[in-house]
């Protein structure tokens, strides 16, 4: 009796040391596993082939003035994160941010008491276009490629009846200061743009949320949402606020690109992919259920330097779809690797790495809340 007590007394500290050992093994694991790395050290090797190209871009100035002209990317890449990682696409943000500037600088007109109630209005447009492709998506189950294609297509079209194809209207300088201002408000001394201000902001809320029962829940929603709806989530309602989200980051990323580029007839054309390609660069799986939220803003950072270096050496922008495709191409099946090496060895396991393999029961049993 008294020889088997002292074995068992120390095996809940030891137990607990090993979770939380196997706990941090799984975070390291997930943050380099996969493709998730690769963004990172891609980032490197092309700010370091920029800055050898042109040594005054290590300037801190030039870094301000590239990250502010990265900032609405990064912004956009957040919100295609929630909607990729759940499981679908969202086609529909490089029209409403079109819509969202072309709307702003018609209904502002240089007037600078307007500007305020439209922002307002913006971000309520931009809500509401996000739940109406959500709920088309969730409850008339029509695939989220089609509508968001289809949003997009009736975006630009009423825009361009609303205004003859040619914007008119102007933006004020209260509007515009989101995208062309930031800190101290002195002209010709250093500045912190408020537009990576506002990103890191949304940055850090956007690694919070996807810390909270929310997030596990997006994740596991876009792994296997039968499953997620078997162990009590509501699928429908996870996935129509990952729409919400990004019309929501689409609307501040037109607040950003209205006040760094101002209004013309293309903004916003060709966002939606370039957004896809960051989040993909960023090594989140199109099929959803794995990726990083972090990684997405980086692999927008990534693609925005890619094209930066693209300038240092004089090629020409026509050749960014191409390497769009490229790079969605290539992350897709890099990130297919590792599945198709499980299933093909014998004896290996089956579920992502870092993630212990679970117990399976005899019968299907709801998974505790």
């Amino acid at each position: 009796m008294s020889a088997s007590t002292p074995a068992t007394s120390p095996s809940a500290p030891g137990g607990t040391q090993a979770a939380t050992r196997s706990g941090f093994s799984r975070r390291v694991q997930r943050v380099t596993s996969g493709s998730t790395w690769t963004v990172y050290a891609l980032l490197i090797v092309v700010f370091v082939a920029i800055l050898v190209m042109n040594p005054s871009f290590g300037e801190p100035m030039s870094l301000m003035a590239f990250l502010k002209k990265a900032a609405p990317l990064i912004v956009l890449a957040i919100g295609q994160y929630f909607v990729i990682v759940s499981g679908e696409f969202d086609l529909s943000v490089g029209s409403l941010v079109g819509a969202q500037v072309v709307i702003a600088a018609k209904l502002i007109d240089g007037e600078e008491s307007m500007t305020w109630p439209v922002i307002g209005l913006m971000v309520l447009f931009g809500l509401a276009v996000g739940l109406v492709n959500g709920l088309i998506v969730t409850l008339l189950k029509v695939p989220s490629f089609i509508t968001t294609l289809g949003m997009m297509l009736v975006l630009y079209g009423a825009i361009r009846l609303w205004t003859g194809g040619a914007p008119t209207g102007s933006l004020t300088e209260g509007f515009r200061q989101w995208g062309r201002g930031g800190l101290p408000d002195t002209p010709g001394q250093f500045q912190v743009p408020y537009a990576v201000l506002i990103t890191l902001v949304l940055g850090v809320v956007a690694v919070i949320v996807m810390r909270r029962p929310y997030g596990r829940t997006l994740v596991a929603t876009g792994d296997n949402d039968v499953a997620a709806a078997f162990s009590g989530a509501s699928v429908w309602w996870v996935r129509t606020r990952a729409f919400l989200f990004s019309g929501f980051m689409a609307t501040v990323a037109g607040i950003l690109i209205g006040g760094y580029a101002g209004v013309t007839a293309q903004v916003g054309e060709g966002l939606e992919f370039m957004a896809i390609t960051a989040v993909v660069l960023g090594g989140v799986v199109l099929g959803g259920g794995r990726g990083s939220v972090v990684a997405a803003m980086a692999g927008a950072l990534t693609l925005e330097a890619l094209f930066t270096l693209f300038n240092q050496l004089s090629l020409p922008s026509t050749i960014r779809p191409a390497v769009q495709g490229v790079i969605i191409i290539a992350a897709v099946a890099y990130a297919a690797m590792p599945r198709r090496s499980r299933s093909t060895t014998p004896g290996a396991p089956t579920t992502p790495a870092g993630v212990p393999e679970p117990t399976v029961p005899k019968e299907p049993q709801p998974a505790a809340p």
